[in-house]
């Protein structure tokens, strides 16, 4: 078996498909999983990690495999996604070539491919999958693309998120160090490097751990998180009510904080409202505006839509053959 550095190469992914390369991805937690686990990614939620990993038959029991995978297209419309998918694959794999190498010319470090996904035995439950290795040093560099509006936070520092599969990917190989370089907007490379802490990468690693052994092996529910991911789980769970009563023994604080929530909601809500309307005030009859580097649109729209009442009114027997129930629970406080 091929090693790097601390870890066992244990599926290669060289000539791989996807099919197999997903498939695989599954056996452990991978560095893109890490923020989500530990509720740190804006993108993707932890129910999204348990929903990939586990197959969960009571929720494909609910929904169908189509929440599972994310999809409930037709075959036709499923080749164009796949299509999609397929290139913006091999657009990510080029890109993440040029940004290799703009590395190398900028850094003078060479790097190369590992080709494989990793496991350590320390950390059975974690997987890594990283862009390249640096030769003649125990570190790896990771190869990102993003666009000129996250520019001024790349500049500063590594995305939260990133730095957490940075951490875990550091857990796995056993690397002392990485380097993180972003091609931001087309325009700019920026390199930052990230040393190894223990003290953070056994925080990352005790929290995968319990969500690996807890979750994903033992069949709980992830925490909430406030994705819609999770709201459709439970709806899907808990969709039959019975009409009793139940005391709950929570903290009352639970609501407190609800009700400090809704109010800065209704303030902030507030706030952009006139924010936007300050704008609208300057822009008049102008469709299009710039404010630095910001394009604002403020343009005239059409729309049709069915009226509802006077179709009831003149054809409700039309209106009953093709009228629809649906079913949901409705939460209120």
């Amino acid at each position: 078996m091929r090693k790097y550095l601390d870890a066992n190469i244990i599926f290669e992914t060289k000539d791989k498909d996807k099919k197999s390369w997903l498939e695989a991805r599954k056996c452990g937690i991978g560095g893109s999983d890490a923020a989500s686990v530990l509720g740190l990614n804006p993108y993707r939620s932890s129910m999204s990690v348990y929903l990939e990993k586990t197959n969960d038959n009571n929720i494909i029991n609910n929904f169908g495999k189509e929440f599972i995978n994310q999809s409930s297209l037709s075959k036709k419309d499923s080749n164009i996604v796949d299509k999609e998918t397929n290139y913006k694959m091999e657009l990510g794999n080029k890109l993440e070539n040029f940004v290799a190498n703009e590395f190398t010319l900028k850094t003078g470090k060479k790097v190369r491919n590992v080709n494989g996904i990793l496991r350590n035995d320390k950390y059975p439950f974690a997987i890594s999958n990283i862009d390249r290795s640096v030769v003649g040093e125990k570190a790896f560099l990771e190869c990102k693309v993003t666009s000129s509006y996250n520019k001024k936070l790349w500049e500063k520092e590594v995305p939260i998120h990133y730095q957490i599969q940075c951490y875990h990917y550091m857990a796995v190989s056993g690397a002392t160090h990485c380097y993180v370089a972003a091609l931001i907007g087309n325009e700019k490379l920026t390199i930052h490097e990230l040393k190894r802490d223990e003290e953070i990468i056994k925080e990352i690693m005790d929290l995968e751990k319990r969500f690996w052994q807890q979750c994903v092996l033992g069949g709980e529910l992830p925490l909430p998180d406030g994705s819609d991911d999770y709201s459709k789980v439970l709806q899907g769970f808990y969709k039959d009510s019975k009409q009793e009563e139940l005391i709950l023994f929570e903290k009352e604080a639970v609501l407190n904080r609800y009700d400090d929530v809704c109010g800065l909601i209704k303030e902030l809500d507030s706030e952009k409202k006139t924010i936007e309307q300050y704008i609208q005030m300057q822009m008049k009859e102008y469709e299009i505006a710039y404010l630095g580097e910001r394009k604002i649109t403020w343009k005239t729209q059409e729309r049709k839509s069915l009226d509802t009442k006077r179709l009831k009114e003149e054809l409700p027997e039309v209106v009953e053959k093709y009228m629809k129930t649906t079913t949901c629970r409705a939460f209120r406080i």
